[in-house]
């Protein structure tokens, strides 16, 4: 039986209770449009249902219920432009239906120009469609009813610059000021335009009058600064630096500032001298110095820098904040990027001390023993984390891959059944179907093919879009030398949703060297060399047997020394590598 939407449901219910409520009520009608009195009754009723929706944030219902009531009595100018609003934002709604949509939005707003947010929604939404005109003319509207409201000024002057009339709205802000008095937000806007209108002088005055007004305000400071710089005025931009140094010399965001400063005309040694600074000033918060720390970082990495400069500045930041969770999470993190992932380790056992029901740390501590080969660590790790968070299915992703990878698998197999066995299949496919597709990976390596290919079956069949469960599905038929076209297939479809996965790739370069087919091999097995970081053994071996079948025999002894210096315990490769040929595996 196919079932009924909630949303139909309610519209269902709603036409209903409205047709017992309003039953012997007048059957009077316009004369013109043959709407009810009773309908506009149930219009309105409908209308404010459709509000609560709108609350709940249930979209869907929201337009069912404010079509619907549009349809009751579209002479509602009210009813009509929420439905030409919603006309205008839906993804599917044709270049007609969204310029009838503003129509009847337009309707409403030239009948009731006291509706003032009603009006703002129409000018947004002529912005979006690029009828700017329209939607200026709209908020010009509403600046004539409001003069001195200062959010339809701003609007006015905002419009004005969507519409490339900068002078006009240059002249806004000029009025805003007359009302309100000067700020730093309509001087910054001020001074913006007369750059845009090609007037340098007119621009450092705007900010000149501003700093004027309060010479000792540090922002102020920072502010000429920023205006000098925008003008390659150095000296001048480094002048009101130091001034707003001197007068707060414990102030953090001005040493960031003057760090920018010389970041940008490349002094590294007084950049590095202020970054130092900024992290050790008592008046900066932690979450700004961990901003500050991170650009940093990331500056330097792009670089190719030193790190021992970086690790200098986080041993700072540590030792001033060393009860800190944030500082060690970013610490850990950097350790990870450059690959130290013992330190990094380390840092992540001080973040999930101070802080051990943070499962997202634990998570981050598992990946980093899994990504440092530590698999009893990633499993020590997720036991103690699930003493903390019980309920956290994520957790398993890593236990039991750990014990795979440990060849406890007994262990895995009765971590992928608790897991499962948490999960609801219908709620949470992806996990399920991830979880299935693991546990097939356990039979392959206990040699039960048959049963590691029903749960890759089992796994597709409830997310047919796993691509994970298609590569290893395809990967392991390609090993048995079974139905290699179904392999190809799914080979195909997981590196064509994943293009830069270098594991996928290789897979089907091996299918198609499996039916001996070696060109396209060649060609798909250099792509997966291309997109791995740091290629595994099995793409090298693949990469060697690969050539070796295409006549080139000696790079492919270089291709397997490779993989041997990555698996250097691997007797077929030794044999390989010593008999300089081909062994099926």
């Amino acid at each position: 039986m196919k079932k009924i939407s909630r949303i139909t449901i309610a519209v269902l219910l709603l036409m209903l209770v409205m047709g017992q409520a309003m039953a012997g009520g007048s059957k009077k009608k316009i004369v013109d449009l043959g709407i009810t009195e009773q309908d506009k009754r149930k219009a309105e009723y409908i209308y404010l249902q459709a509000q609560a929706y709108k609350a709940q944030d249930s979209i869907a219902a929201y337009f069912d219920l404010i079509k619907y009531a549009y349809e009751l009595d579209s002479t509602n100018t009210a009813i009509a432009f929420y439905y030409g609003y919603l006309m205008t934002l839906k993804d599917n709604s044709t270049d007609l239906e969204k310029d009838r949509g503003l129509q009847l939005m337009k309707r409403h707003v030239d009948a009731h120009p006291e509706d003032y947010y009603e009006a703002t929604y129409f000018s947004d939404a002529c912005m979006a469609l690029k009828r700017k005109d329209l939607g200026l003319a709209a908020i010009e509207k509403q600046a004539e009813i409001n003069p001195t409201k200062t959010e339809v000024q701003m609007r006015l002057a905002a419009a004005y610059v969507r519409n490339n009339k900068y002078a006009e709205a240059l002249k806004v802000y000029e009025k805003i000021e007359e009302f309100e008095g000067k700020s730093t937000e309509v001087t910054a806007y001020k001074a913006a335009l007369c750059s845009e209108l090609g007037d340098t002088l007119g621009a450092i005055t705007e900010i000149r009058n501003l700093y004027n007004t309060a010479p000792a305000n540090v922002n102020y400071n920072l502010i000429m600064s920023e205006l000098f710089k925008q003008y390659n005025m150095q000296d001048s931009a480094l002048f009101y630096l130091d001034r707003a140094q001197q007068l707060e010399p414990e102030n953090g965001n001005v040493y960031f500032a003057k760090a920018q400063y010389y970041d940008e005309i490349g002094d590294s040694v007084n950049f590095d001298k202020q970054i130092y600074n900024a992290l050790v000033s008592n008046d900066l918060p932690v979450e700004t110095k961990l901003d500050v720390l991170t650009q940093y970082t990331q500056t330097q990495l792009m670089r190719n820098d030193s790190t021992e400069r970086v690790n200098n500045l986080f041993k700072v930041l540590v030792a001033q904040h060393p009860h800190e969770p944030k500082v060690h999470e970013l610490y850990s993190m950097y350790y990870s990027t450059v690959k130290d992932y013992k330190h990094a380790i380390e840092e992540l056992g001080y973040e999930v001390d101070l802080d051990p029901t943070n499962a997202e740390a634990w998570q981050r501590l598992m990946v980093v023993n899994i990504l440092d080969d530590n698999y009893p660590g990633a499993v020590k790790a997720a036991e103690k984390a699930l003493e903390y968070n019980p309920e956290n299915l994520d957790l398993y992703r890593y236990i039991a891959p750990s014990y795979y990878q440990m060849k406890e698998y007994d262990k895995a197999i009765e971590t992928y059944d608790k897991a499962l066995a948490m999960v609801d299949s219908t709620d949470n496919v992806d996990l399920y179907s991830d979880l299935l597709c693991g546990k097939g990976d356990v039979f392959i390596e206990l040699g039960d093919s048959a049963r590691g290919f029903d749960y890759y079956e089992h796994a597709l069949r409830i997310s047919p879009g796993n691509t994970s469960a298609m590569n290893n599905y395809a990967y392991f038929l390609s090993l048995c030398g079974k139905d290699l076209d179904k392999a190809e297939s799914m080979a195909a479809k997981a590196v064509y949703a994943n293009p830069n996965n270098a594991t996928f790739i290789d897979t089907y370069a091996w299918v198609f060297f499996k039916k001996k087919n070696y060109d396209m091999a060649l060609l798909y097995i250099k792509s997966a060399i291309s997109n791995a970081d740091s290629p595994s053994a099995d793409i090298y071996e693949h990469y060697g047997d690969i050539l070796y079948m295409t006549g080139n025999h000696d790079e492919a002894v270089v291709q397997w020394e490779k993989a041997l210096e990555l698996e250097p315990t691997k007797e077929l490769l030794q044999r390989k590598v010593v008999d300089k040929t081909y062994y099926e595996k």
